[in-house]
This record gives structure tokens, C-alpha cells and sequence, in this order.
């Protein structure tokens, strides 16, 4: 039975309105101000409310004002209840939050009829919300699936840490590291494009398929053409209309060799240096498409040698795409200056990296899914 709350100072208005009510079937309670239904409304949540809009102490926009300012009644159906009837005034009650209006005197069958509308407004607000609140579950527990896909730290011989952040969302992004043989070394980092599950699962099927190595008579030493085989394997069709950006790299950890293809994916960034003062920074990025987009997208690759005391930085573009207060879009490049500042620094770890955005960003979660690979080549 839905409850209602009738909020007036006239005490034969507060009975008439409740003798009509209860007729009707509905719980009816009552209040003479506004405070006294303020306090009603918090003690009871009912799903619709009748404020008379002036009333000594707080009005009726105050009221509504206040009630509409508090998320656990957003689902709160408002009528105000008015001898106004000029549009500006209507207006003012609009500003305020309310829903609808009654003029005075009611009439029982305008009574019943707003009173109808109003109460399925709010059941119709009740079943999207108790809907959005199961996506945001499931959200949420695809999250934590995908977090228990990704790679462990890696200690030795070399040290590969990582951050996974999901945004409210959740997006495409996922990141793998895996010994190819003693030597070799794969790793990698894409973003599926769009949100959601949709995002998600093709993500979770190029992590599955490179771990398995399940393409068969594939040189996966060989990035480019791990690059071409995704491409044919994953094209954009009427069943599958999502796209990754990705970058790919094998490590060869004897000859200090690093090879790397990249799919329309934001550059690698390599610092070396062993003193601030001879630091030098490195974009590792080949050119190349998204993977999906066109079936005739050619990848290469590209070389580096890394000298000792060497750190690469493999992201997605959330961890530089950030929506500052001021409006502004933080950037690649002071992305890169913060990486780059903290390489001879003891706050070098990731953990510090990642509150570092977490506090630039203006917005209770990501708009996007953040993820970071830190390597270092060297243990000191």
C-alpha cells in the first residue's frame, strides 16, 4: 500500500485531503508544518507528497526544496498545492523540485487523477533505480573478474608492477605479462573501445586467447605479427562492433633488446638515465591502426635497446585523460613530465603515480578505466 504524506496548516484541508485519499485505498498521514513534514518524511519515505504552498515557518518550495536535495528520496513524488496559478509562480515551484501542482479548492477527480500519475512516476523512478543499482552490481563484480584475470607483480629477474583501476562503467582496458621461454619476455596493455560489458568481454577474449597461445602457427616474438593475427581475428561486423587500440612488446632479457608493435595505442614511455641530470625519455610507438577497423591494416615493428637503470610506462589513455576542475583535460605530455620527475625520486612507485591522479582527477571515479604496467629493468 503506498503511503502518503499531506503536509498543510489548515486542519480542514489536512482532513479532507485524507478522507479523499483513504477512500481511494492509500495510507494517508498528516503534518501542520513544514518542519513537522520534514521530519515525517525522513522517519517514513512515503511515496507521494501534498504540501500546501504557503504555510507559516517553512513553505511549501522550501519543503520541497529541501526533501528534493536528499538522494534517498529521489523517487519522492511532490505536488504542491497552490491558489497560484500564474506561470512565473509555476515556475518558482518547478525550480524548487516539484513535480506537479493541485489548485485550490480541489476537485476529487483532479485529486485522483494527479495523484495517480504521480504514484506510478514513482514506482516507474523505483524500478529504474533498483535496476541501476543491479548494473552497478554487476559492474562491479565483472571488475573483480577482470582484476583476477590480470598477471601477479613480477619480482624477477626483473620487476613489473601494475594499477587497474575500473571506471564507474567499466571499460575495455586489460594487460597481460607473460615468459614466452627463459628469455623472451611478452607483454602488453589494450582498451576495447566504448563501456560496459560489451567492452569488457572481447578484452577478456584477446587475454585468453594470447595466454593460451591459441592462434596457431603464430610468432608471438614477433609483435607485428601478433598485431596483423588479432586484426583478422577480431573484425569489426555486424555481430562485433568493437575495436582495440593495443601495444605489444617482446623483451629479451640477455640481449637487453626490446621489440614493440603498436595499434593505434598511446606511445610506451621509456626513461633511462642513472643520474637526473643525463635522464633521457623515449615514445615507443610504431604506426598502425586500430585492431577491428580495417582488414588490410598493416603493422611494424619497432627496436630499442635498454641501458641499464632503464623504467617503461605502458598505459591506457584514462591515466592522462582526466577532467580537471578548472574544466581543463590534463595531457599526454604532463603525464609524461610527472613520469619523468619521479624516475630519481624515492616516489617512483606506482602506488604514489596513481594517488597522484587520483587526486587531479575532479570526479568521484574515472570517466574512463585507468591502467598502468611499470617495468623496471634492473633491481635497485
Amino acid at each position: 500500500m503506498y503511503q502518503i504524506l499531506v503536509i498543510d496548516d489548515d486542519i480542514a484541508i489536512q482532513v479532507l485531503l485524507k478522507r479523499m485519499l483513504e477512500k481511494q485505498g492509500y495510507q494517508v498521514i498528516t503534518a501542520s508544518t513544514g518542519t513537522e513534514g520534514i521530519l515525517h518524511t525522513l522517519a517514513c519515505s512515503p511515496a507521494l507528497i501534498i504540501c500546501d504552498w504557503m504555510m507559516p515557518g517553512l513553505n511549501g518550495l522550501e519543503v520541497c526544496s529541501r526533501i528534493k536535495k536528499d538522494p534517498n528520496l529521489s523517487t519522492t513524488f511532490f505536488i504542491l498545492l497552490t491558489s497560484l496559478d500564474s506561470v512565473a509562480d509555476r515556475v518558482k515551484g518547478l525550480d524548487a523540485g516539484a513535480d506537479d501542482f493541485i489548485s485550490k479548492p480541489i476537485e476529487q477527480n483532479e485529486l485522483q487523477a494527479r495523484v495517480r500519475a504521480g504514484l506510478r512516476l514513482h514506482q516507474l523512478s523505483r524500478d529504474l533505480q533498483t535496476q541501476k543499482l543491479l548494473l552497478e552490481t554487476e559492474l562491479k563484480e565483472a571488475a573483480e573478474y577482470v582484476k583476477s584475470l590480470l598477471p601477479p607483480p613480477l619480482t624477477e629477474p626483473l620487476i613489473i608492477n601494475s594499477q587497474f583501476i575500473p571506471s564507474r562503467q567499466l571499460g575495455g582496458d586489460c594487460f597481460d605479462y607473460f615468459w614466452l621461454d627463459c628469455d623472451y619476455l611478452a607483454i602488453y596493455l589494450l582498451d576495447t573501445a566504448g563501456h560496459g560489458l560489451r567492452a569488457t568481454l572481447p578484452s577478456i577474449s584477446v587475454l585468453n586467447l594470447l595466454r593460451s597461445r591459441a592462434l596457431k602457427g603464430l610468432n608471438y616474438y614477433q609483435p607485428s605479427h601478433v598485431l596483423a593475427a588479432l586484426n583478422e581475428t577480431f573484425q569489426i561486423n555486424y555481430k562485433n562492433d568493437k575495436y582495440f587500440t593495443i601495444w605489444y612488446g617482446v623483451y629479451n632479457r640477455v640481449s637487453r633488446q626490446l621489440v614493440y608493435s603498436s595499434a593505434g595505442h598511446p606511445p610506451a614511455i621509456l626513461i633511462s638515465g642513472e643520474f637526473a641530470d643525463n635522464t633521457e625519455v623515449k615514445l615507443l610507438k610504431t604506426p598502425g591502426m586500430p585492431v577491428g577497423m580495417f582488414p588490410e591494416a598493416k603493422y611494424v615493428d619497432g627496436f630499442c635497446q635498454i641501458e641499464l637503470f632503464s623504467t617503461l610506462y605502458i598505459f591506457s589513455d584514462g591515466a592522462y585523460e582526466i577532467n580537471q576542475p578548472d574544466g581543463t583535460l590534463w595531457s599526454l605530455d604532463r603525464f609524461i613530465q610527472l613520469l619523468v620527475s619521479l624516475q630519481h625520486s624515492v616516489k617512483n612507485e606506482l602506488d604514489y603515480i596513481l594517488n597522484y591522479l587520483i587526486n587531479l582527477n575532479s570526479k568521484e571515479a574515472f570517466e574512463d578505466d585507468l591502467s598502468i604496467l611499470q617495468v623496471k629493468f634492473d633491481l635497485w
